[in-house]
């Protein structure tokens, strides 16, 4: 962290803590200067941690400023950042400004990215997607139709995050692991992660499967049953393959209507097969 950094983060933990007695123009102040690091890459809602279990570790403070600014912003009139129809937002938070030389290509119709994510060069992002302030997309990363990634969600190269896909923003609490997708990371049509959900590198998320931080997740190859801990997020392991299942309900009425509960499924470990599946994505590039 450099020096410049070190002493956001010394104001932003200050003036969390003074809640609503926080000096309301500092506080604005230092929200500016945050956002434009989280633009730049500089900061980062979580980053790699090797000690960590998960791999990962949340940075509080970064939350905190974010929710300085969202606490001393004021509403304000924001149709010039979307066009001629009438948009109210706080005025702490406007549209990120991008141009050709960000390397980031945004095909028309719709898409809006706020200040203060990050987006790396070569990602794609197609009409309509929304990424919220503090998320990170690496580089050449696609965000699909109809995709969101959400506050502080931290996205790896290479990812596709297919139509319809939902990567849930974790903004509370401030000291919570936010959805975290690594490298190399498949995610199919209308999935969904939520509540700080880890999918570690070269994972397959298939077509509609959802997986949320009280999720259990059914390893058939190993045998196993991945459940979150106290305190920590659910990890999908590197290379899983993902898909919908269904686990019988077997007490009480449930059992006896023949009910079945949805639940995720590892059917198998990436392999040369699977690899040369997800190869249709270069295509589009």
């Amino acid at each position: 962290m450099t020096g410049a950094l070190a002493a956001l983060r010394e104001q932003v933990e200050r003036l969390f803590a003074a809640g609503a007695s926080a000096p309301r123009e500092e506080a604005r102040a230092a929200f500016a200067e945050l956002r434009g690091a989280l633009s730049r890459g500089e900061a980062r809602a979580a980053e790699p941690d090797s000690s960590s279990p998960t791999g990962w570790r949340a940075n509080t403070w970064v939350k905190q400023g974010i929710l300085l600014g969202f606490r001393h912003g004021d509403l304000a009139d924001a149709s010039m950042d979307h066009g001629r129809l009438p948009f109210f937002d706080k005025d702490t938070l406007p549209l990120k400004r991008l141009d050709v030389a960000a390397g980031v290509r945004v095909v028309p119709g719709g898409s809006s990215v706020r200040d203060g994510a990050f987006l790396g060069k070569g990602v794609i992002a197609m009409p309509p997607m929304y990424v919220n302030i503090g998320a990170y997309v690496d580089e050449g990363s696609m965000i699909d139709s109809h995709a969101l990634v959400g506050s502080c969600a931290q996205v790896g190269r290479r990812v596709h995050v297919s139509a319809g896909a939902q990567i849930g923003g974790v903004l509370e609490p401030v000291g919570a692991l936010p959805v975290i997708v690594e490298d190399d990371v498949l995610l199919g049509g209308l999935t969904g992660l939520f509540e700080g959900t880890v999918v570690k590198r070269r994972a397959v998320i298939a077509a509609g499967t959802i997986l949320t931080g009280s999720t259990p997740v059914y390893d058939l190859p190993n045998g196993r049953v991945l459940r979150p801990g106290d305190g920590s997020p659910l990890v999908v392991p590197e290379g899983a393959v993902v898909v919908p299942g269904a686990r019988a309900v077997t007490v009480g009425a449930g059992r006896d209507w023949g009910l079945s509960l949805a639940t995720p499924v590892i059917v198998k470990y990436r392999d040369e097969k699977t690899d040369a599946r997800t190869e249709l994505e270069a295509w589009l590039r």
